[in-house]
């Protein structure tokens, strides 16, 4: 199943949602350019729970920037080019509404927000865990839910591989989003970050 667009009109040119996709492309492109280098860059921006875990709690030469760093440059870091370019096909189509509704500034704040609230939530299930955590997942399942809150009787054209096309409840296929988060997120857990 592959969302192709909703049925909610958009009033307001969505800038925060294309600075958004336009940064996370960037910094994945980015990322690709720096070649052996980046798992070194996963692991210093990236979420490292156990590695936060000591920072938030007691190293006596504590900085808050060095814990707080990683959980606001992990969400604009991906792993693949299947995990960038589903990350931003979502944001695309669901995005540009929840900022309609909320405005540029609080469309921002509240996709931050969202990121933030997710690393932390991982960091405190996960918190022995030494594999990065990275992408804009946590910031876009927030969006979804918003979508899903603002727009439960939005539907949205799918298609299906064998060249089916129809519309689906939005809530069917925020789900189906979430369910493929999750597995891949099951899928992804090894010893060692592999990008």
């Amino acid at each position: 199943m592959i969302p192709l667009r909703d049925d909610q009109p958009v009033f307001s040119t969505p800038f925060v949602n294309y600075f958004l996709i336009a940064l996370n492309v960037l910094i994945f492109l980015f990322e690709l350019s720096v070649g052996m280098q980046r798992n070194a860059l996963m692991f210093q921006f990236g979420v490292v729970p156990v590695k936060e875990v000591g920072l938030l709690t007691g190293i006596p030469s504590f900085s808050p920037g060095a814990a707080l760093v990683p959980i606001l440059t992990s969400m604009f870091l991906h792993a693949s080019w299947g995990h960038v370019i589903g990350n931003m096909w979502f944001l695309w189509i669901f995005g540009d509404n929840v900022e309609d509704y909320l405005g540029h500034f609080k469309y921002l704040v509240f996709y931050l927000l969202s990121g933030v609230a997710a690393s932390f939530t991982h960091i405190l299930l996960n918190s022995n865990s030494t594999i990065p955590s990275v992408g804009a997942s946590g910031a876009i399942a927030g969006v979804l839910g918003a979508y899903f809150i603002l727009y439960p009787r939005a539907r949205v054209l799918t298609w299906f591989p064998l060249f089916f096309f129809f519309y689906l409840p939005a809530w069917l296929m925020l789900g189906y989003w979430f369910l493929f988060q999750f597995l891949s997120g099951a899928a992804t857990i090894s010893p060692g970050f592999n990008p």
